[in-house]
């Protein structure tokens, strides 16, 4: 699927990822959960950070606060192990405005625990980490607890 389809797709409502319609685009869960939680927040027209004015850069920046608190939560109740959220903004490979979330364990090597999780490299990619039927529990999790997050925070 294209960018644009992609980003058609969520749109429509037809992406099955998508945990949360965010006041400024969606709440995504990632298609591999080598670190159980990953999430992005996908902006609904922006490229650039830069492209918004200060006010939708704020609410932008909000948005992506409050998916790394659900991800907060959820994880953290889920895994004894949970560590810190990592946010990341970087449109390197897909130019789109869109934010990474990533929750860290202790579980994972320190000096990995220590570096981007882009350092993971192929192995965050490997068969067993992809999105599937194992993380419904997850998306569940995460999808109430963005409802409730936003529910109060837009207020």
């Amino acid at each position: 699927m294209s960018d644009a389809d992609w980003i058609s797709a969520l749109e429509r409502g037809e992406d099955p990822n998508v945990l949360h319609r965010m006041r400024t685009g969606w709440a995504v869960l990632g298609s591999t959960q080598h670190l159980p939680g990953y999430c992005l927040l996908v902006h609904d027209s922006a490229d650039h950070l830069t492209d918004l004015s200060r006010s939708e850069r704020a609410e932008f920046l909000l948005d992506l606060s409050l998916l790394g608190e659900a991800i907060q939560e959820v994880c953290s109740a889920a895994d004894p192990a949970f560590y810190r959220v990592n946010y990341e903004v970087l449109g390197n490979l897909w130019n789109h405005l869109h934010g990474h979330v990533h929750a860290r364990y202790h579980w994972e090597p320190q000096e990995r625990r220590q570096m981007p999780v882009w350092l993971y490299a192929e192995e965050r990619l490997a068969e067993e980490h992809r999105l599937g039927p194992a993380h419904k529990d997850l998306r569940s999790a995460l999808t109430k607890s963005l409802a409730a997050i936003t529910s109060e925070a837009y207020q």
